[in-house]
């Protein structure tokens, strides 16, 4: 602790400015924490627990960009290539060796902002996501202006270790100089962006997340620590992931019944199997709307991404494309026997 630490405390306790105050002890329990002195960095601490929650500290005729994000305890499966990458990445934060920087990129579903709010569990922070588009501003030079008072912000937390800031979708903010149409604007945003973050506090870990990669600023992406690419699913690996999504939403629809074997061979016949975020979207629904008394009611309503014309669905097609008469049956209500007649198939399938 120095002695300006000191002088700051009693200056603030007599300006009765609680705000300040707080920091300033904060900042002398990290201080005695990164010194080796533990047990008085956690009596600071505990004296201060009571309010030991950081909120955007805002002037009362000014708009916070900041929003606090709820992280629940449902995750969203991903592939061991993407999953091992974050292994590593909440690694890289324990270590407190400075990597702090991480850029999400992919296409919209992909999981990308899902995955942010489970590092955020499982590193026990609190996640506060900007709100970039309303950093964006009309008036000349005042996008870059919102964009260091955020980092101001940031920069001075009275806990920094405790927080996960999102920027989710950078590229509103951080489009290509070179191909921007207003070259000067933003390309003062995106040097400001760029200053910013190499001056973020270590102790703050910041995700971005885009899915405009390629039209971003080189200059840019070197500013981050590692980039996640959320593009890389197989065939493979989006059937395990509806398997997961169906296995988790079957536990809240106690009506709906189980057939893992059916379901699977349904999204392995749509033409384009959806990214997790839209393929749980898909799932939930099909089982929320479906009816309480048909168990497979909501298997029904999936075959319909298979098939556009869902009014008219081929008993034909659907056995070219692998459906027992059992499952046609189960997808159309219409009986195997009338099935079978129709298919002119071997009665005794």
């Amino acid at each position: 602790m120095k002695k300006k630490n000191i002088l700051n405390l009693i200056k603030f306790y007599s300006e009765k400015n609680d705000t300040l105050f707080r920091n300033e002890a904060y900042e002398i329990a990290h201080d005695f924490d990164s010194s080796g002195d533990y047990q008085l960095a956690e009596y600071i601490m505990s004296l201060l627990s009571k309010n030991n929650v950081f909120y955007p500290q805002v002037n009362e005729d000014t708009n916070s960009f900041f929003k606090k994000i709820e992280v629940g305890n449902e995750s969203l499966p991903l592939p061991k290539t993407i999953s091992d990458d974050i292994i590593g990445l909440i690694n890289a934060i324990k270590h407190r060796a400075g990597v702090n920087k991480f850029l999400f990129v992919g296409a919209p579903g992909t999981g990308k902002t899902e995955t942010v709010k489970q590092v955020a569990r499982l590193l026990d922070r609190q996640l506060f996501m900007v709100e970039l588009s309303e950093l964006v501003d009309c008036k000349l030079g005042q996008t870059a202006k919102n964009i260091v008072e955020v980092f101001e912000e940031v920069n001075h937390l009275p806990y920094p270790a405790k927080v996960l800031i999102l920027f989710d979708e950078l590229d509103a903010i951080a489009m290509d100089r070179v191909n921007s149409n207003d070259l000067r604007e933003m390309g003062r945003v995106t040097s400001t962006l760029l200053k910013e973050l190499d001056k973020l506090n270590e102790d703050v870990v910041l995700i971005a997340t885009t899915n405009l990669y390629e039209r971003f600023d080189k200059a840019l992406t070197r500013r981050f620590d590692s980039i996640i690419d959320f593009n890389n699913y197989t065939t493979d690996d989006l059937l395990e992931v509806a398997e997961s999504i169906l296995n988790t939403q079957l536990k809240r629809f106690k009506n709906a019944g189980h057939d893992m074997k059916l379901f699977k061979k349904i999204i392995s016949n749509m033409t384009i199997i959806p990214y997790p975020g839209e393929l749980k979207n898909l799932i939930r629904t099909s089982i929320a709307f479906s009816d309480p008394n048909n168990e497979f009611d909501y298997l029904r309503r999936l075959i319909k991404y298979v098939f556009p014309d869902s009014s008219n669905i081929s008993l034909t097609e659907l056995q070219k494309r692998g459906f027992t008469m059992r499952e046609i049956e189960v997808l159309t209500g219409i009986s195997k026997s009338a099935v079978q007649r129709e298919l002119k198939g071997d009665p005794h399938e």
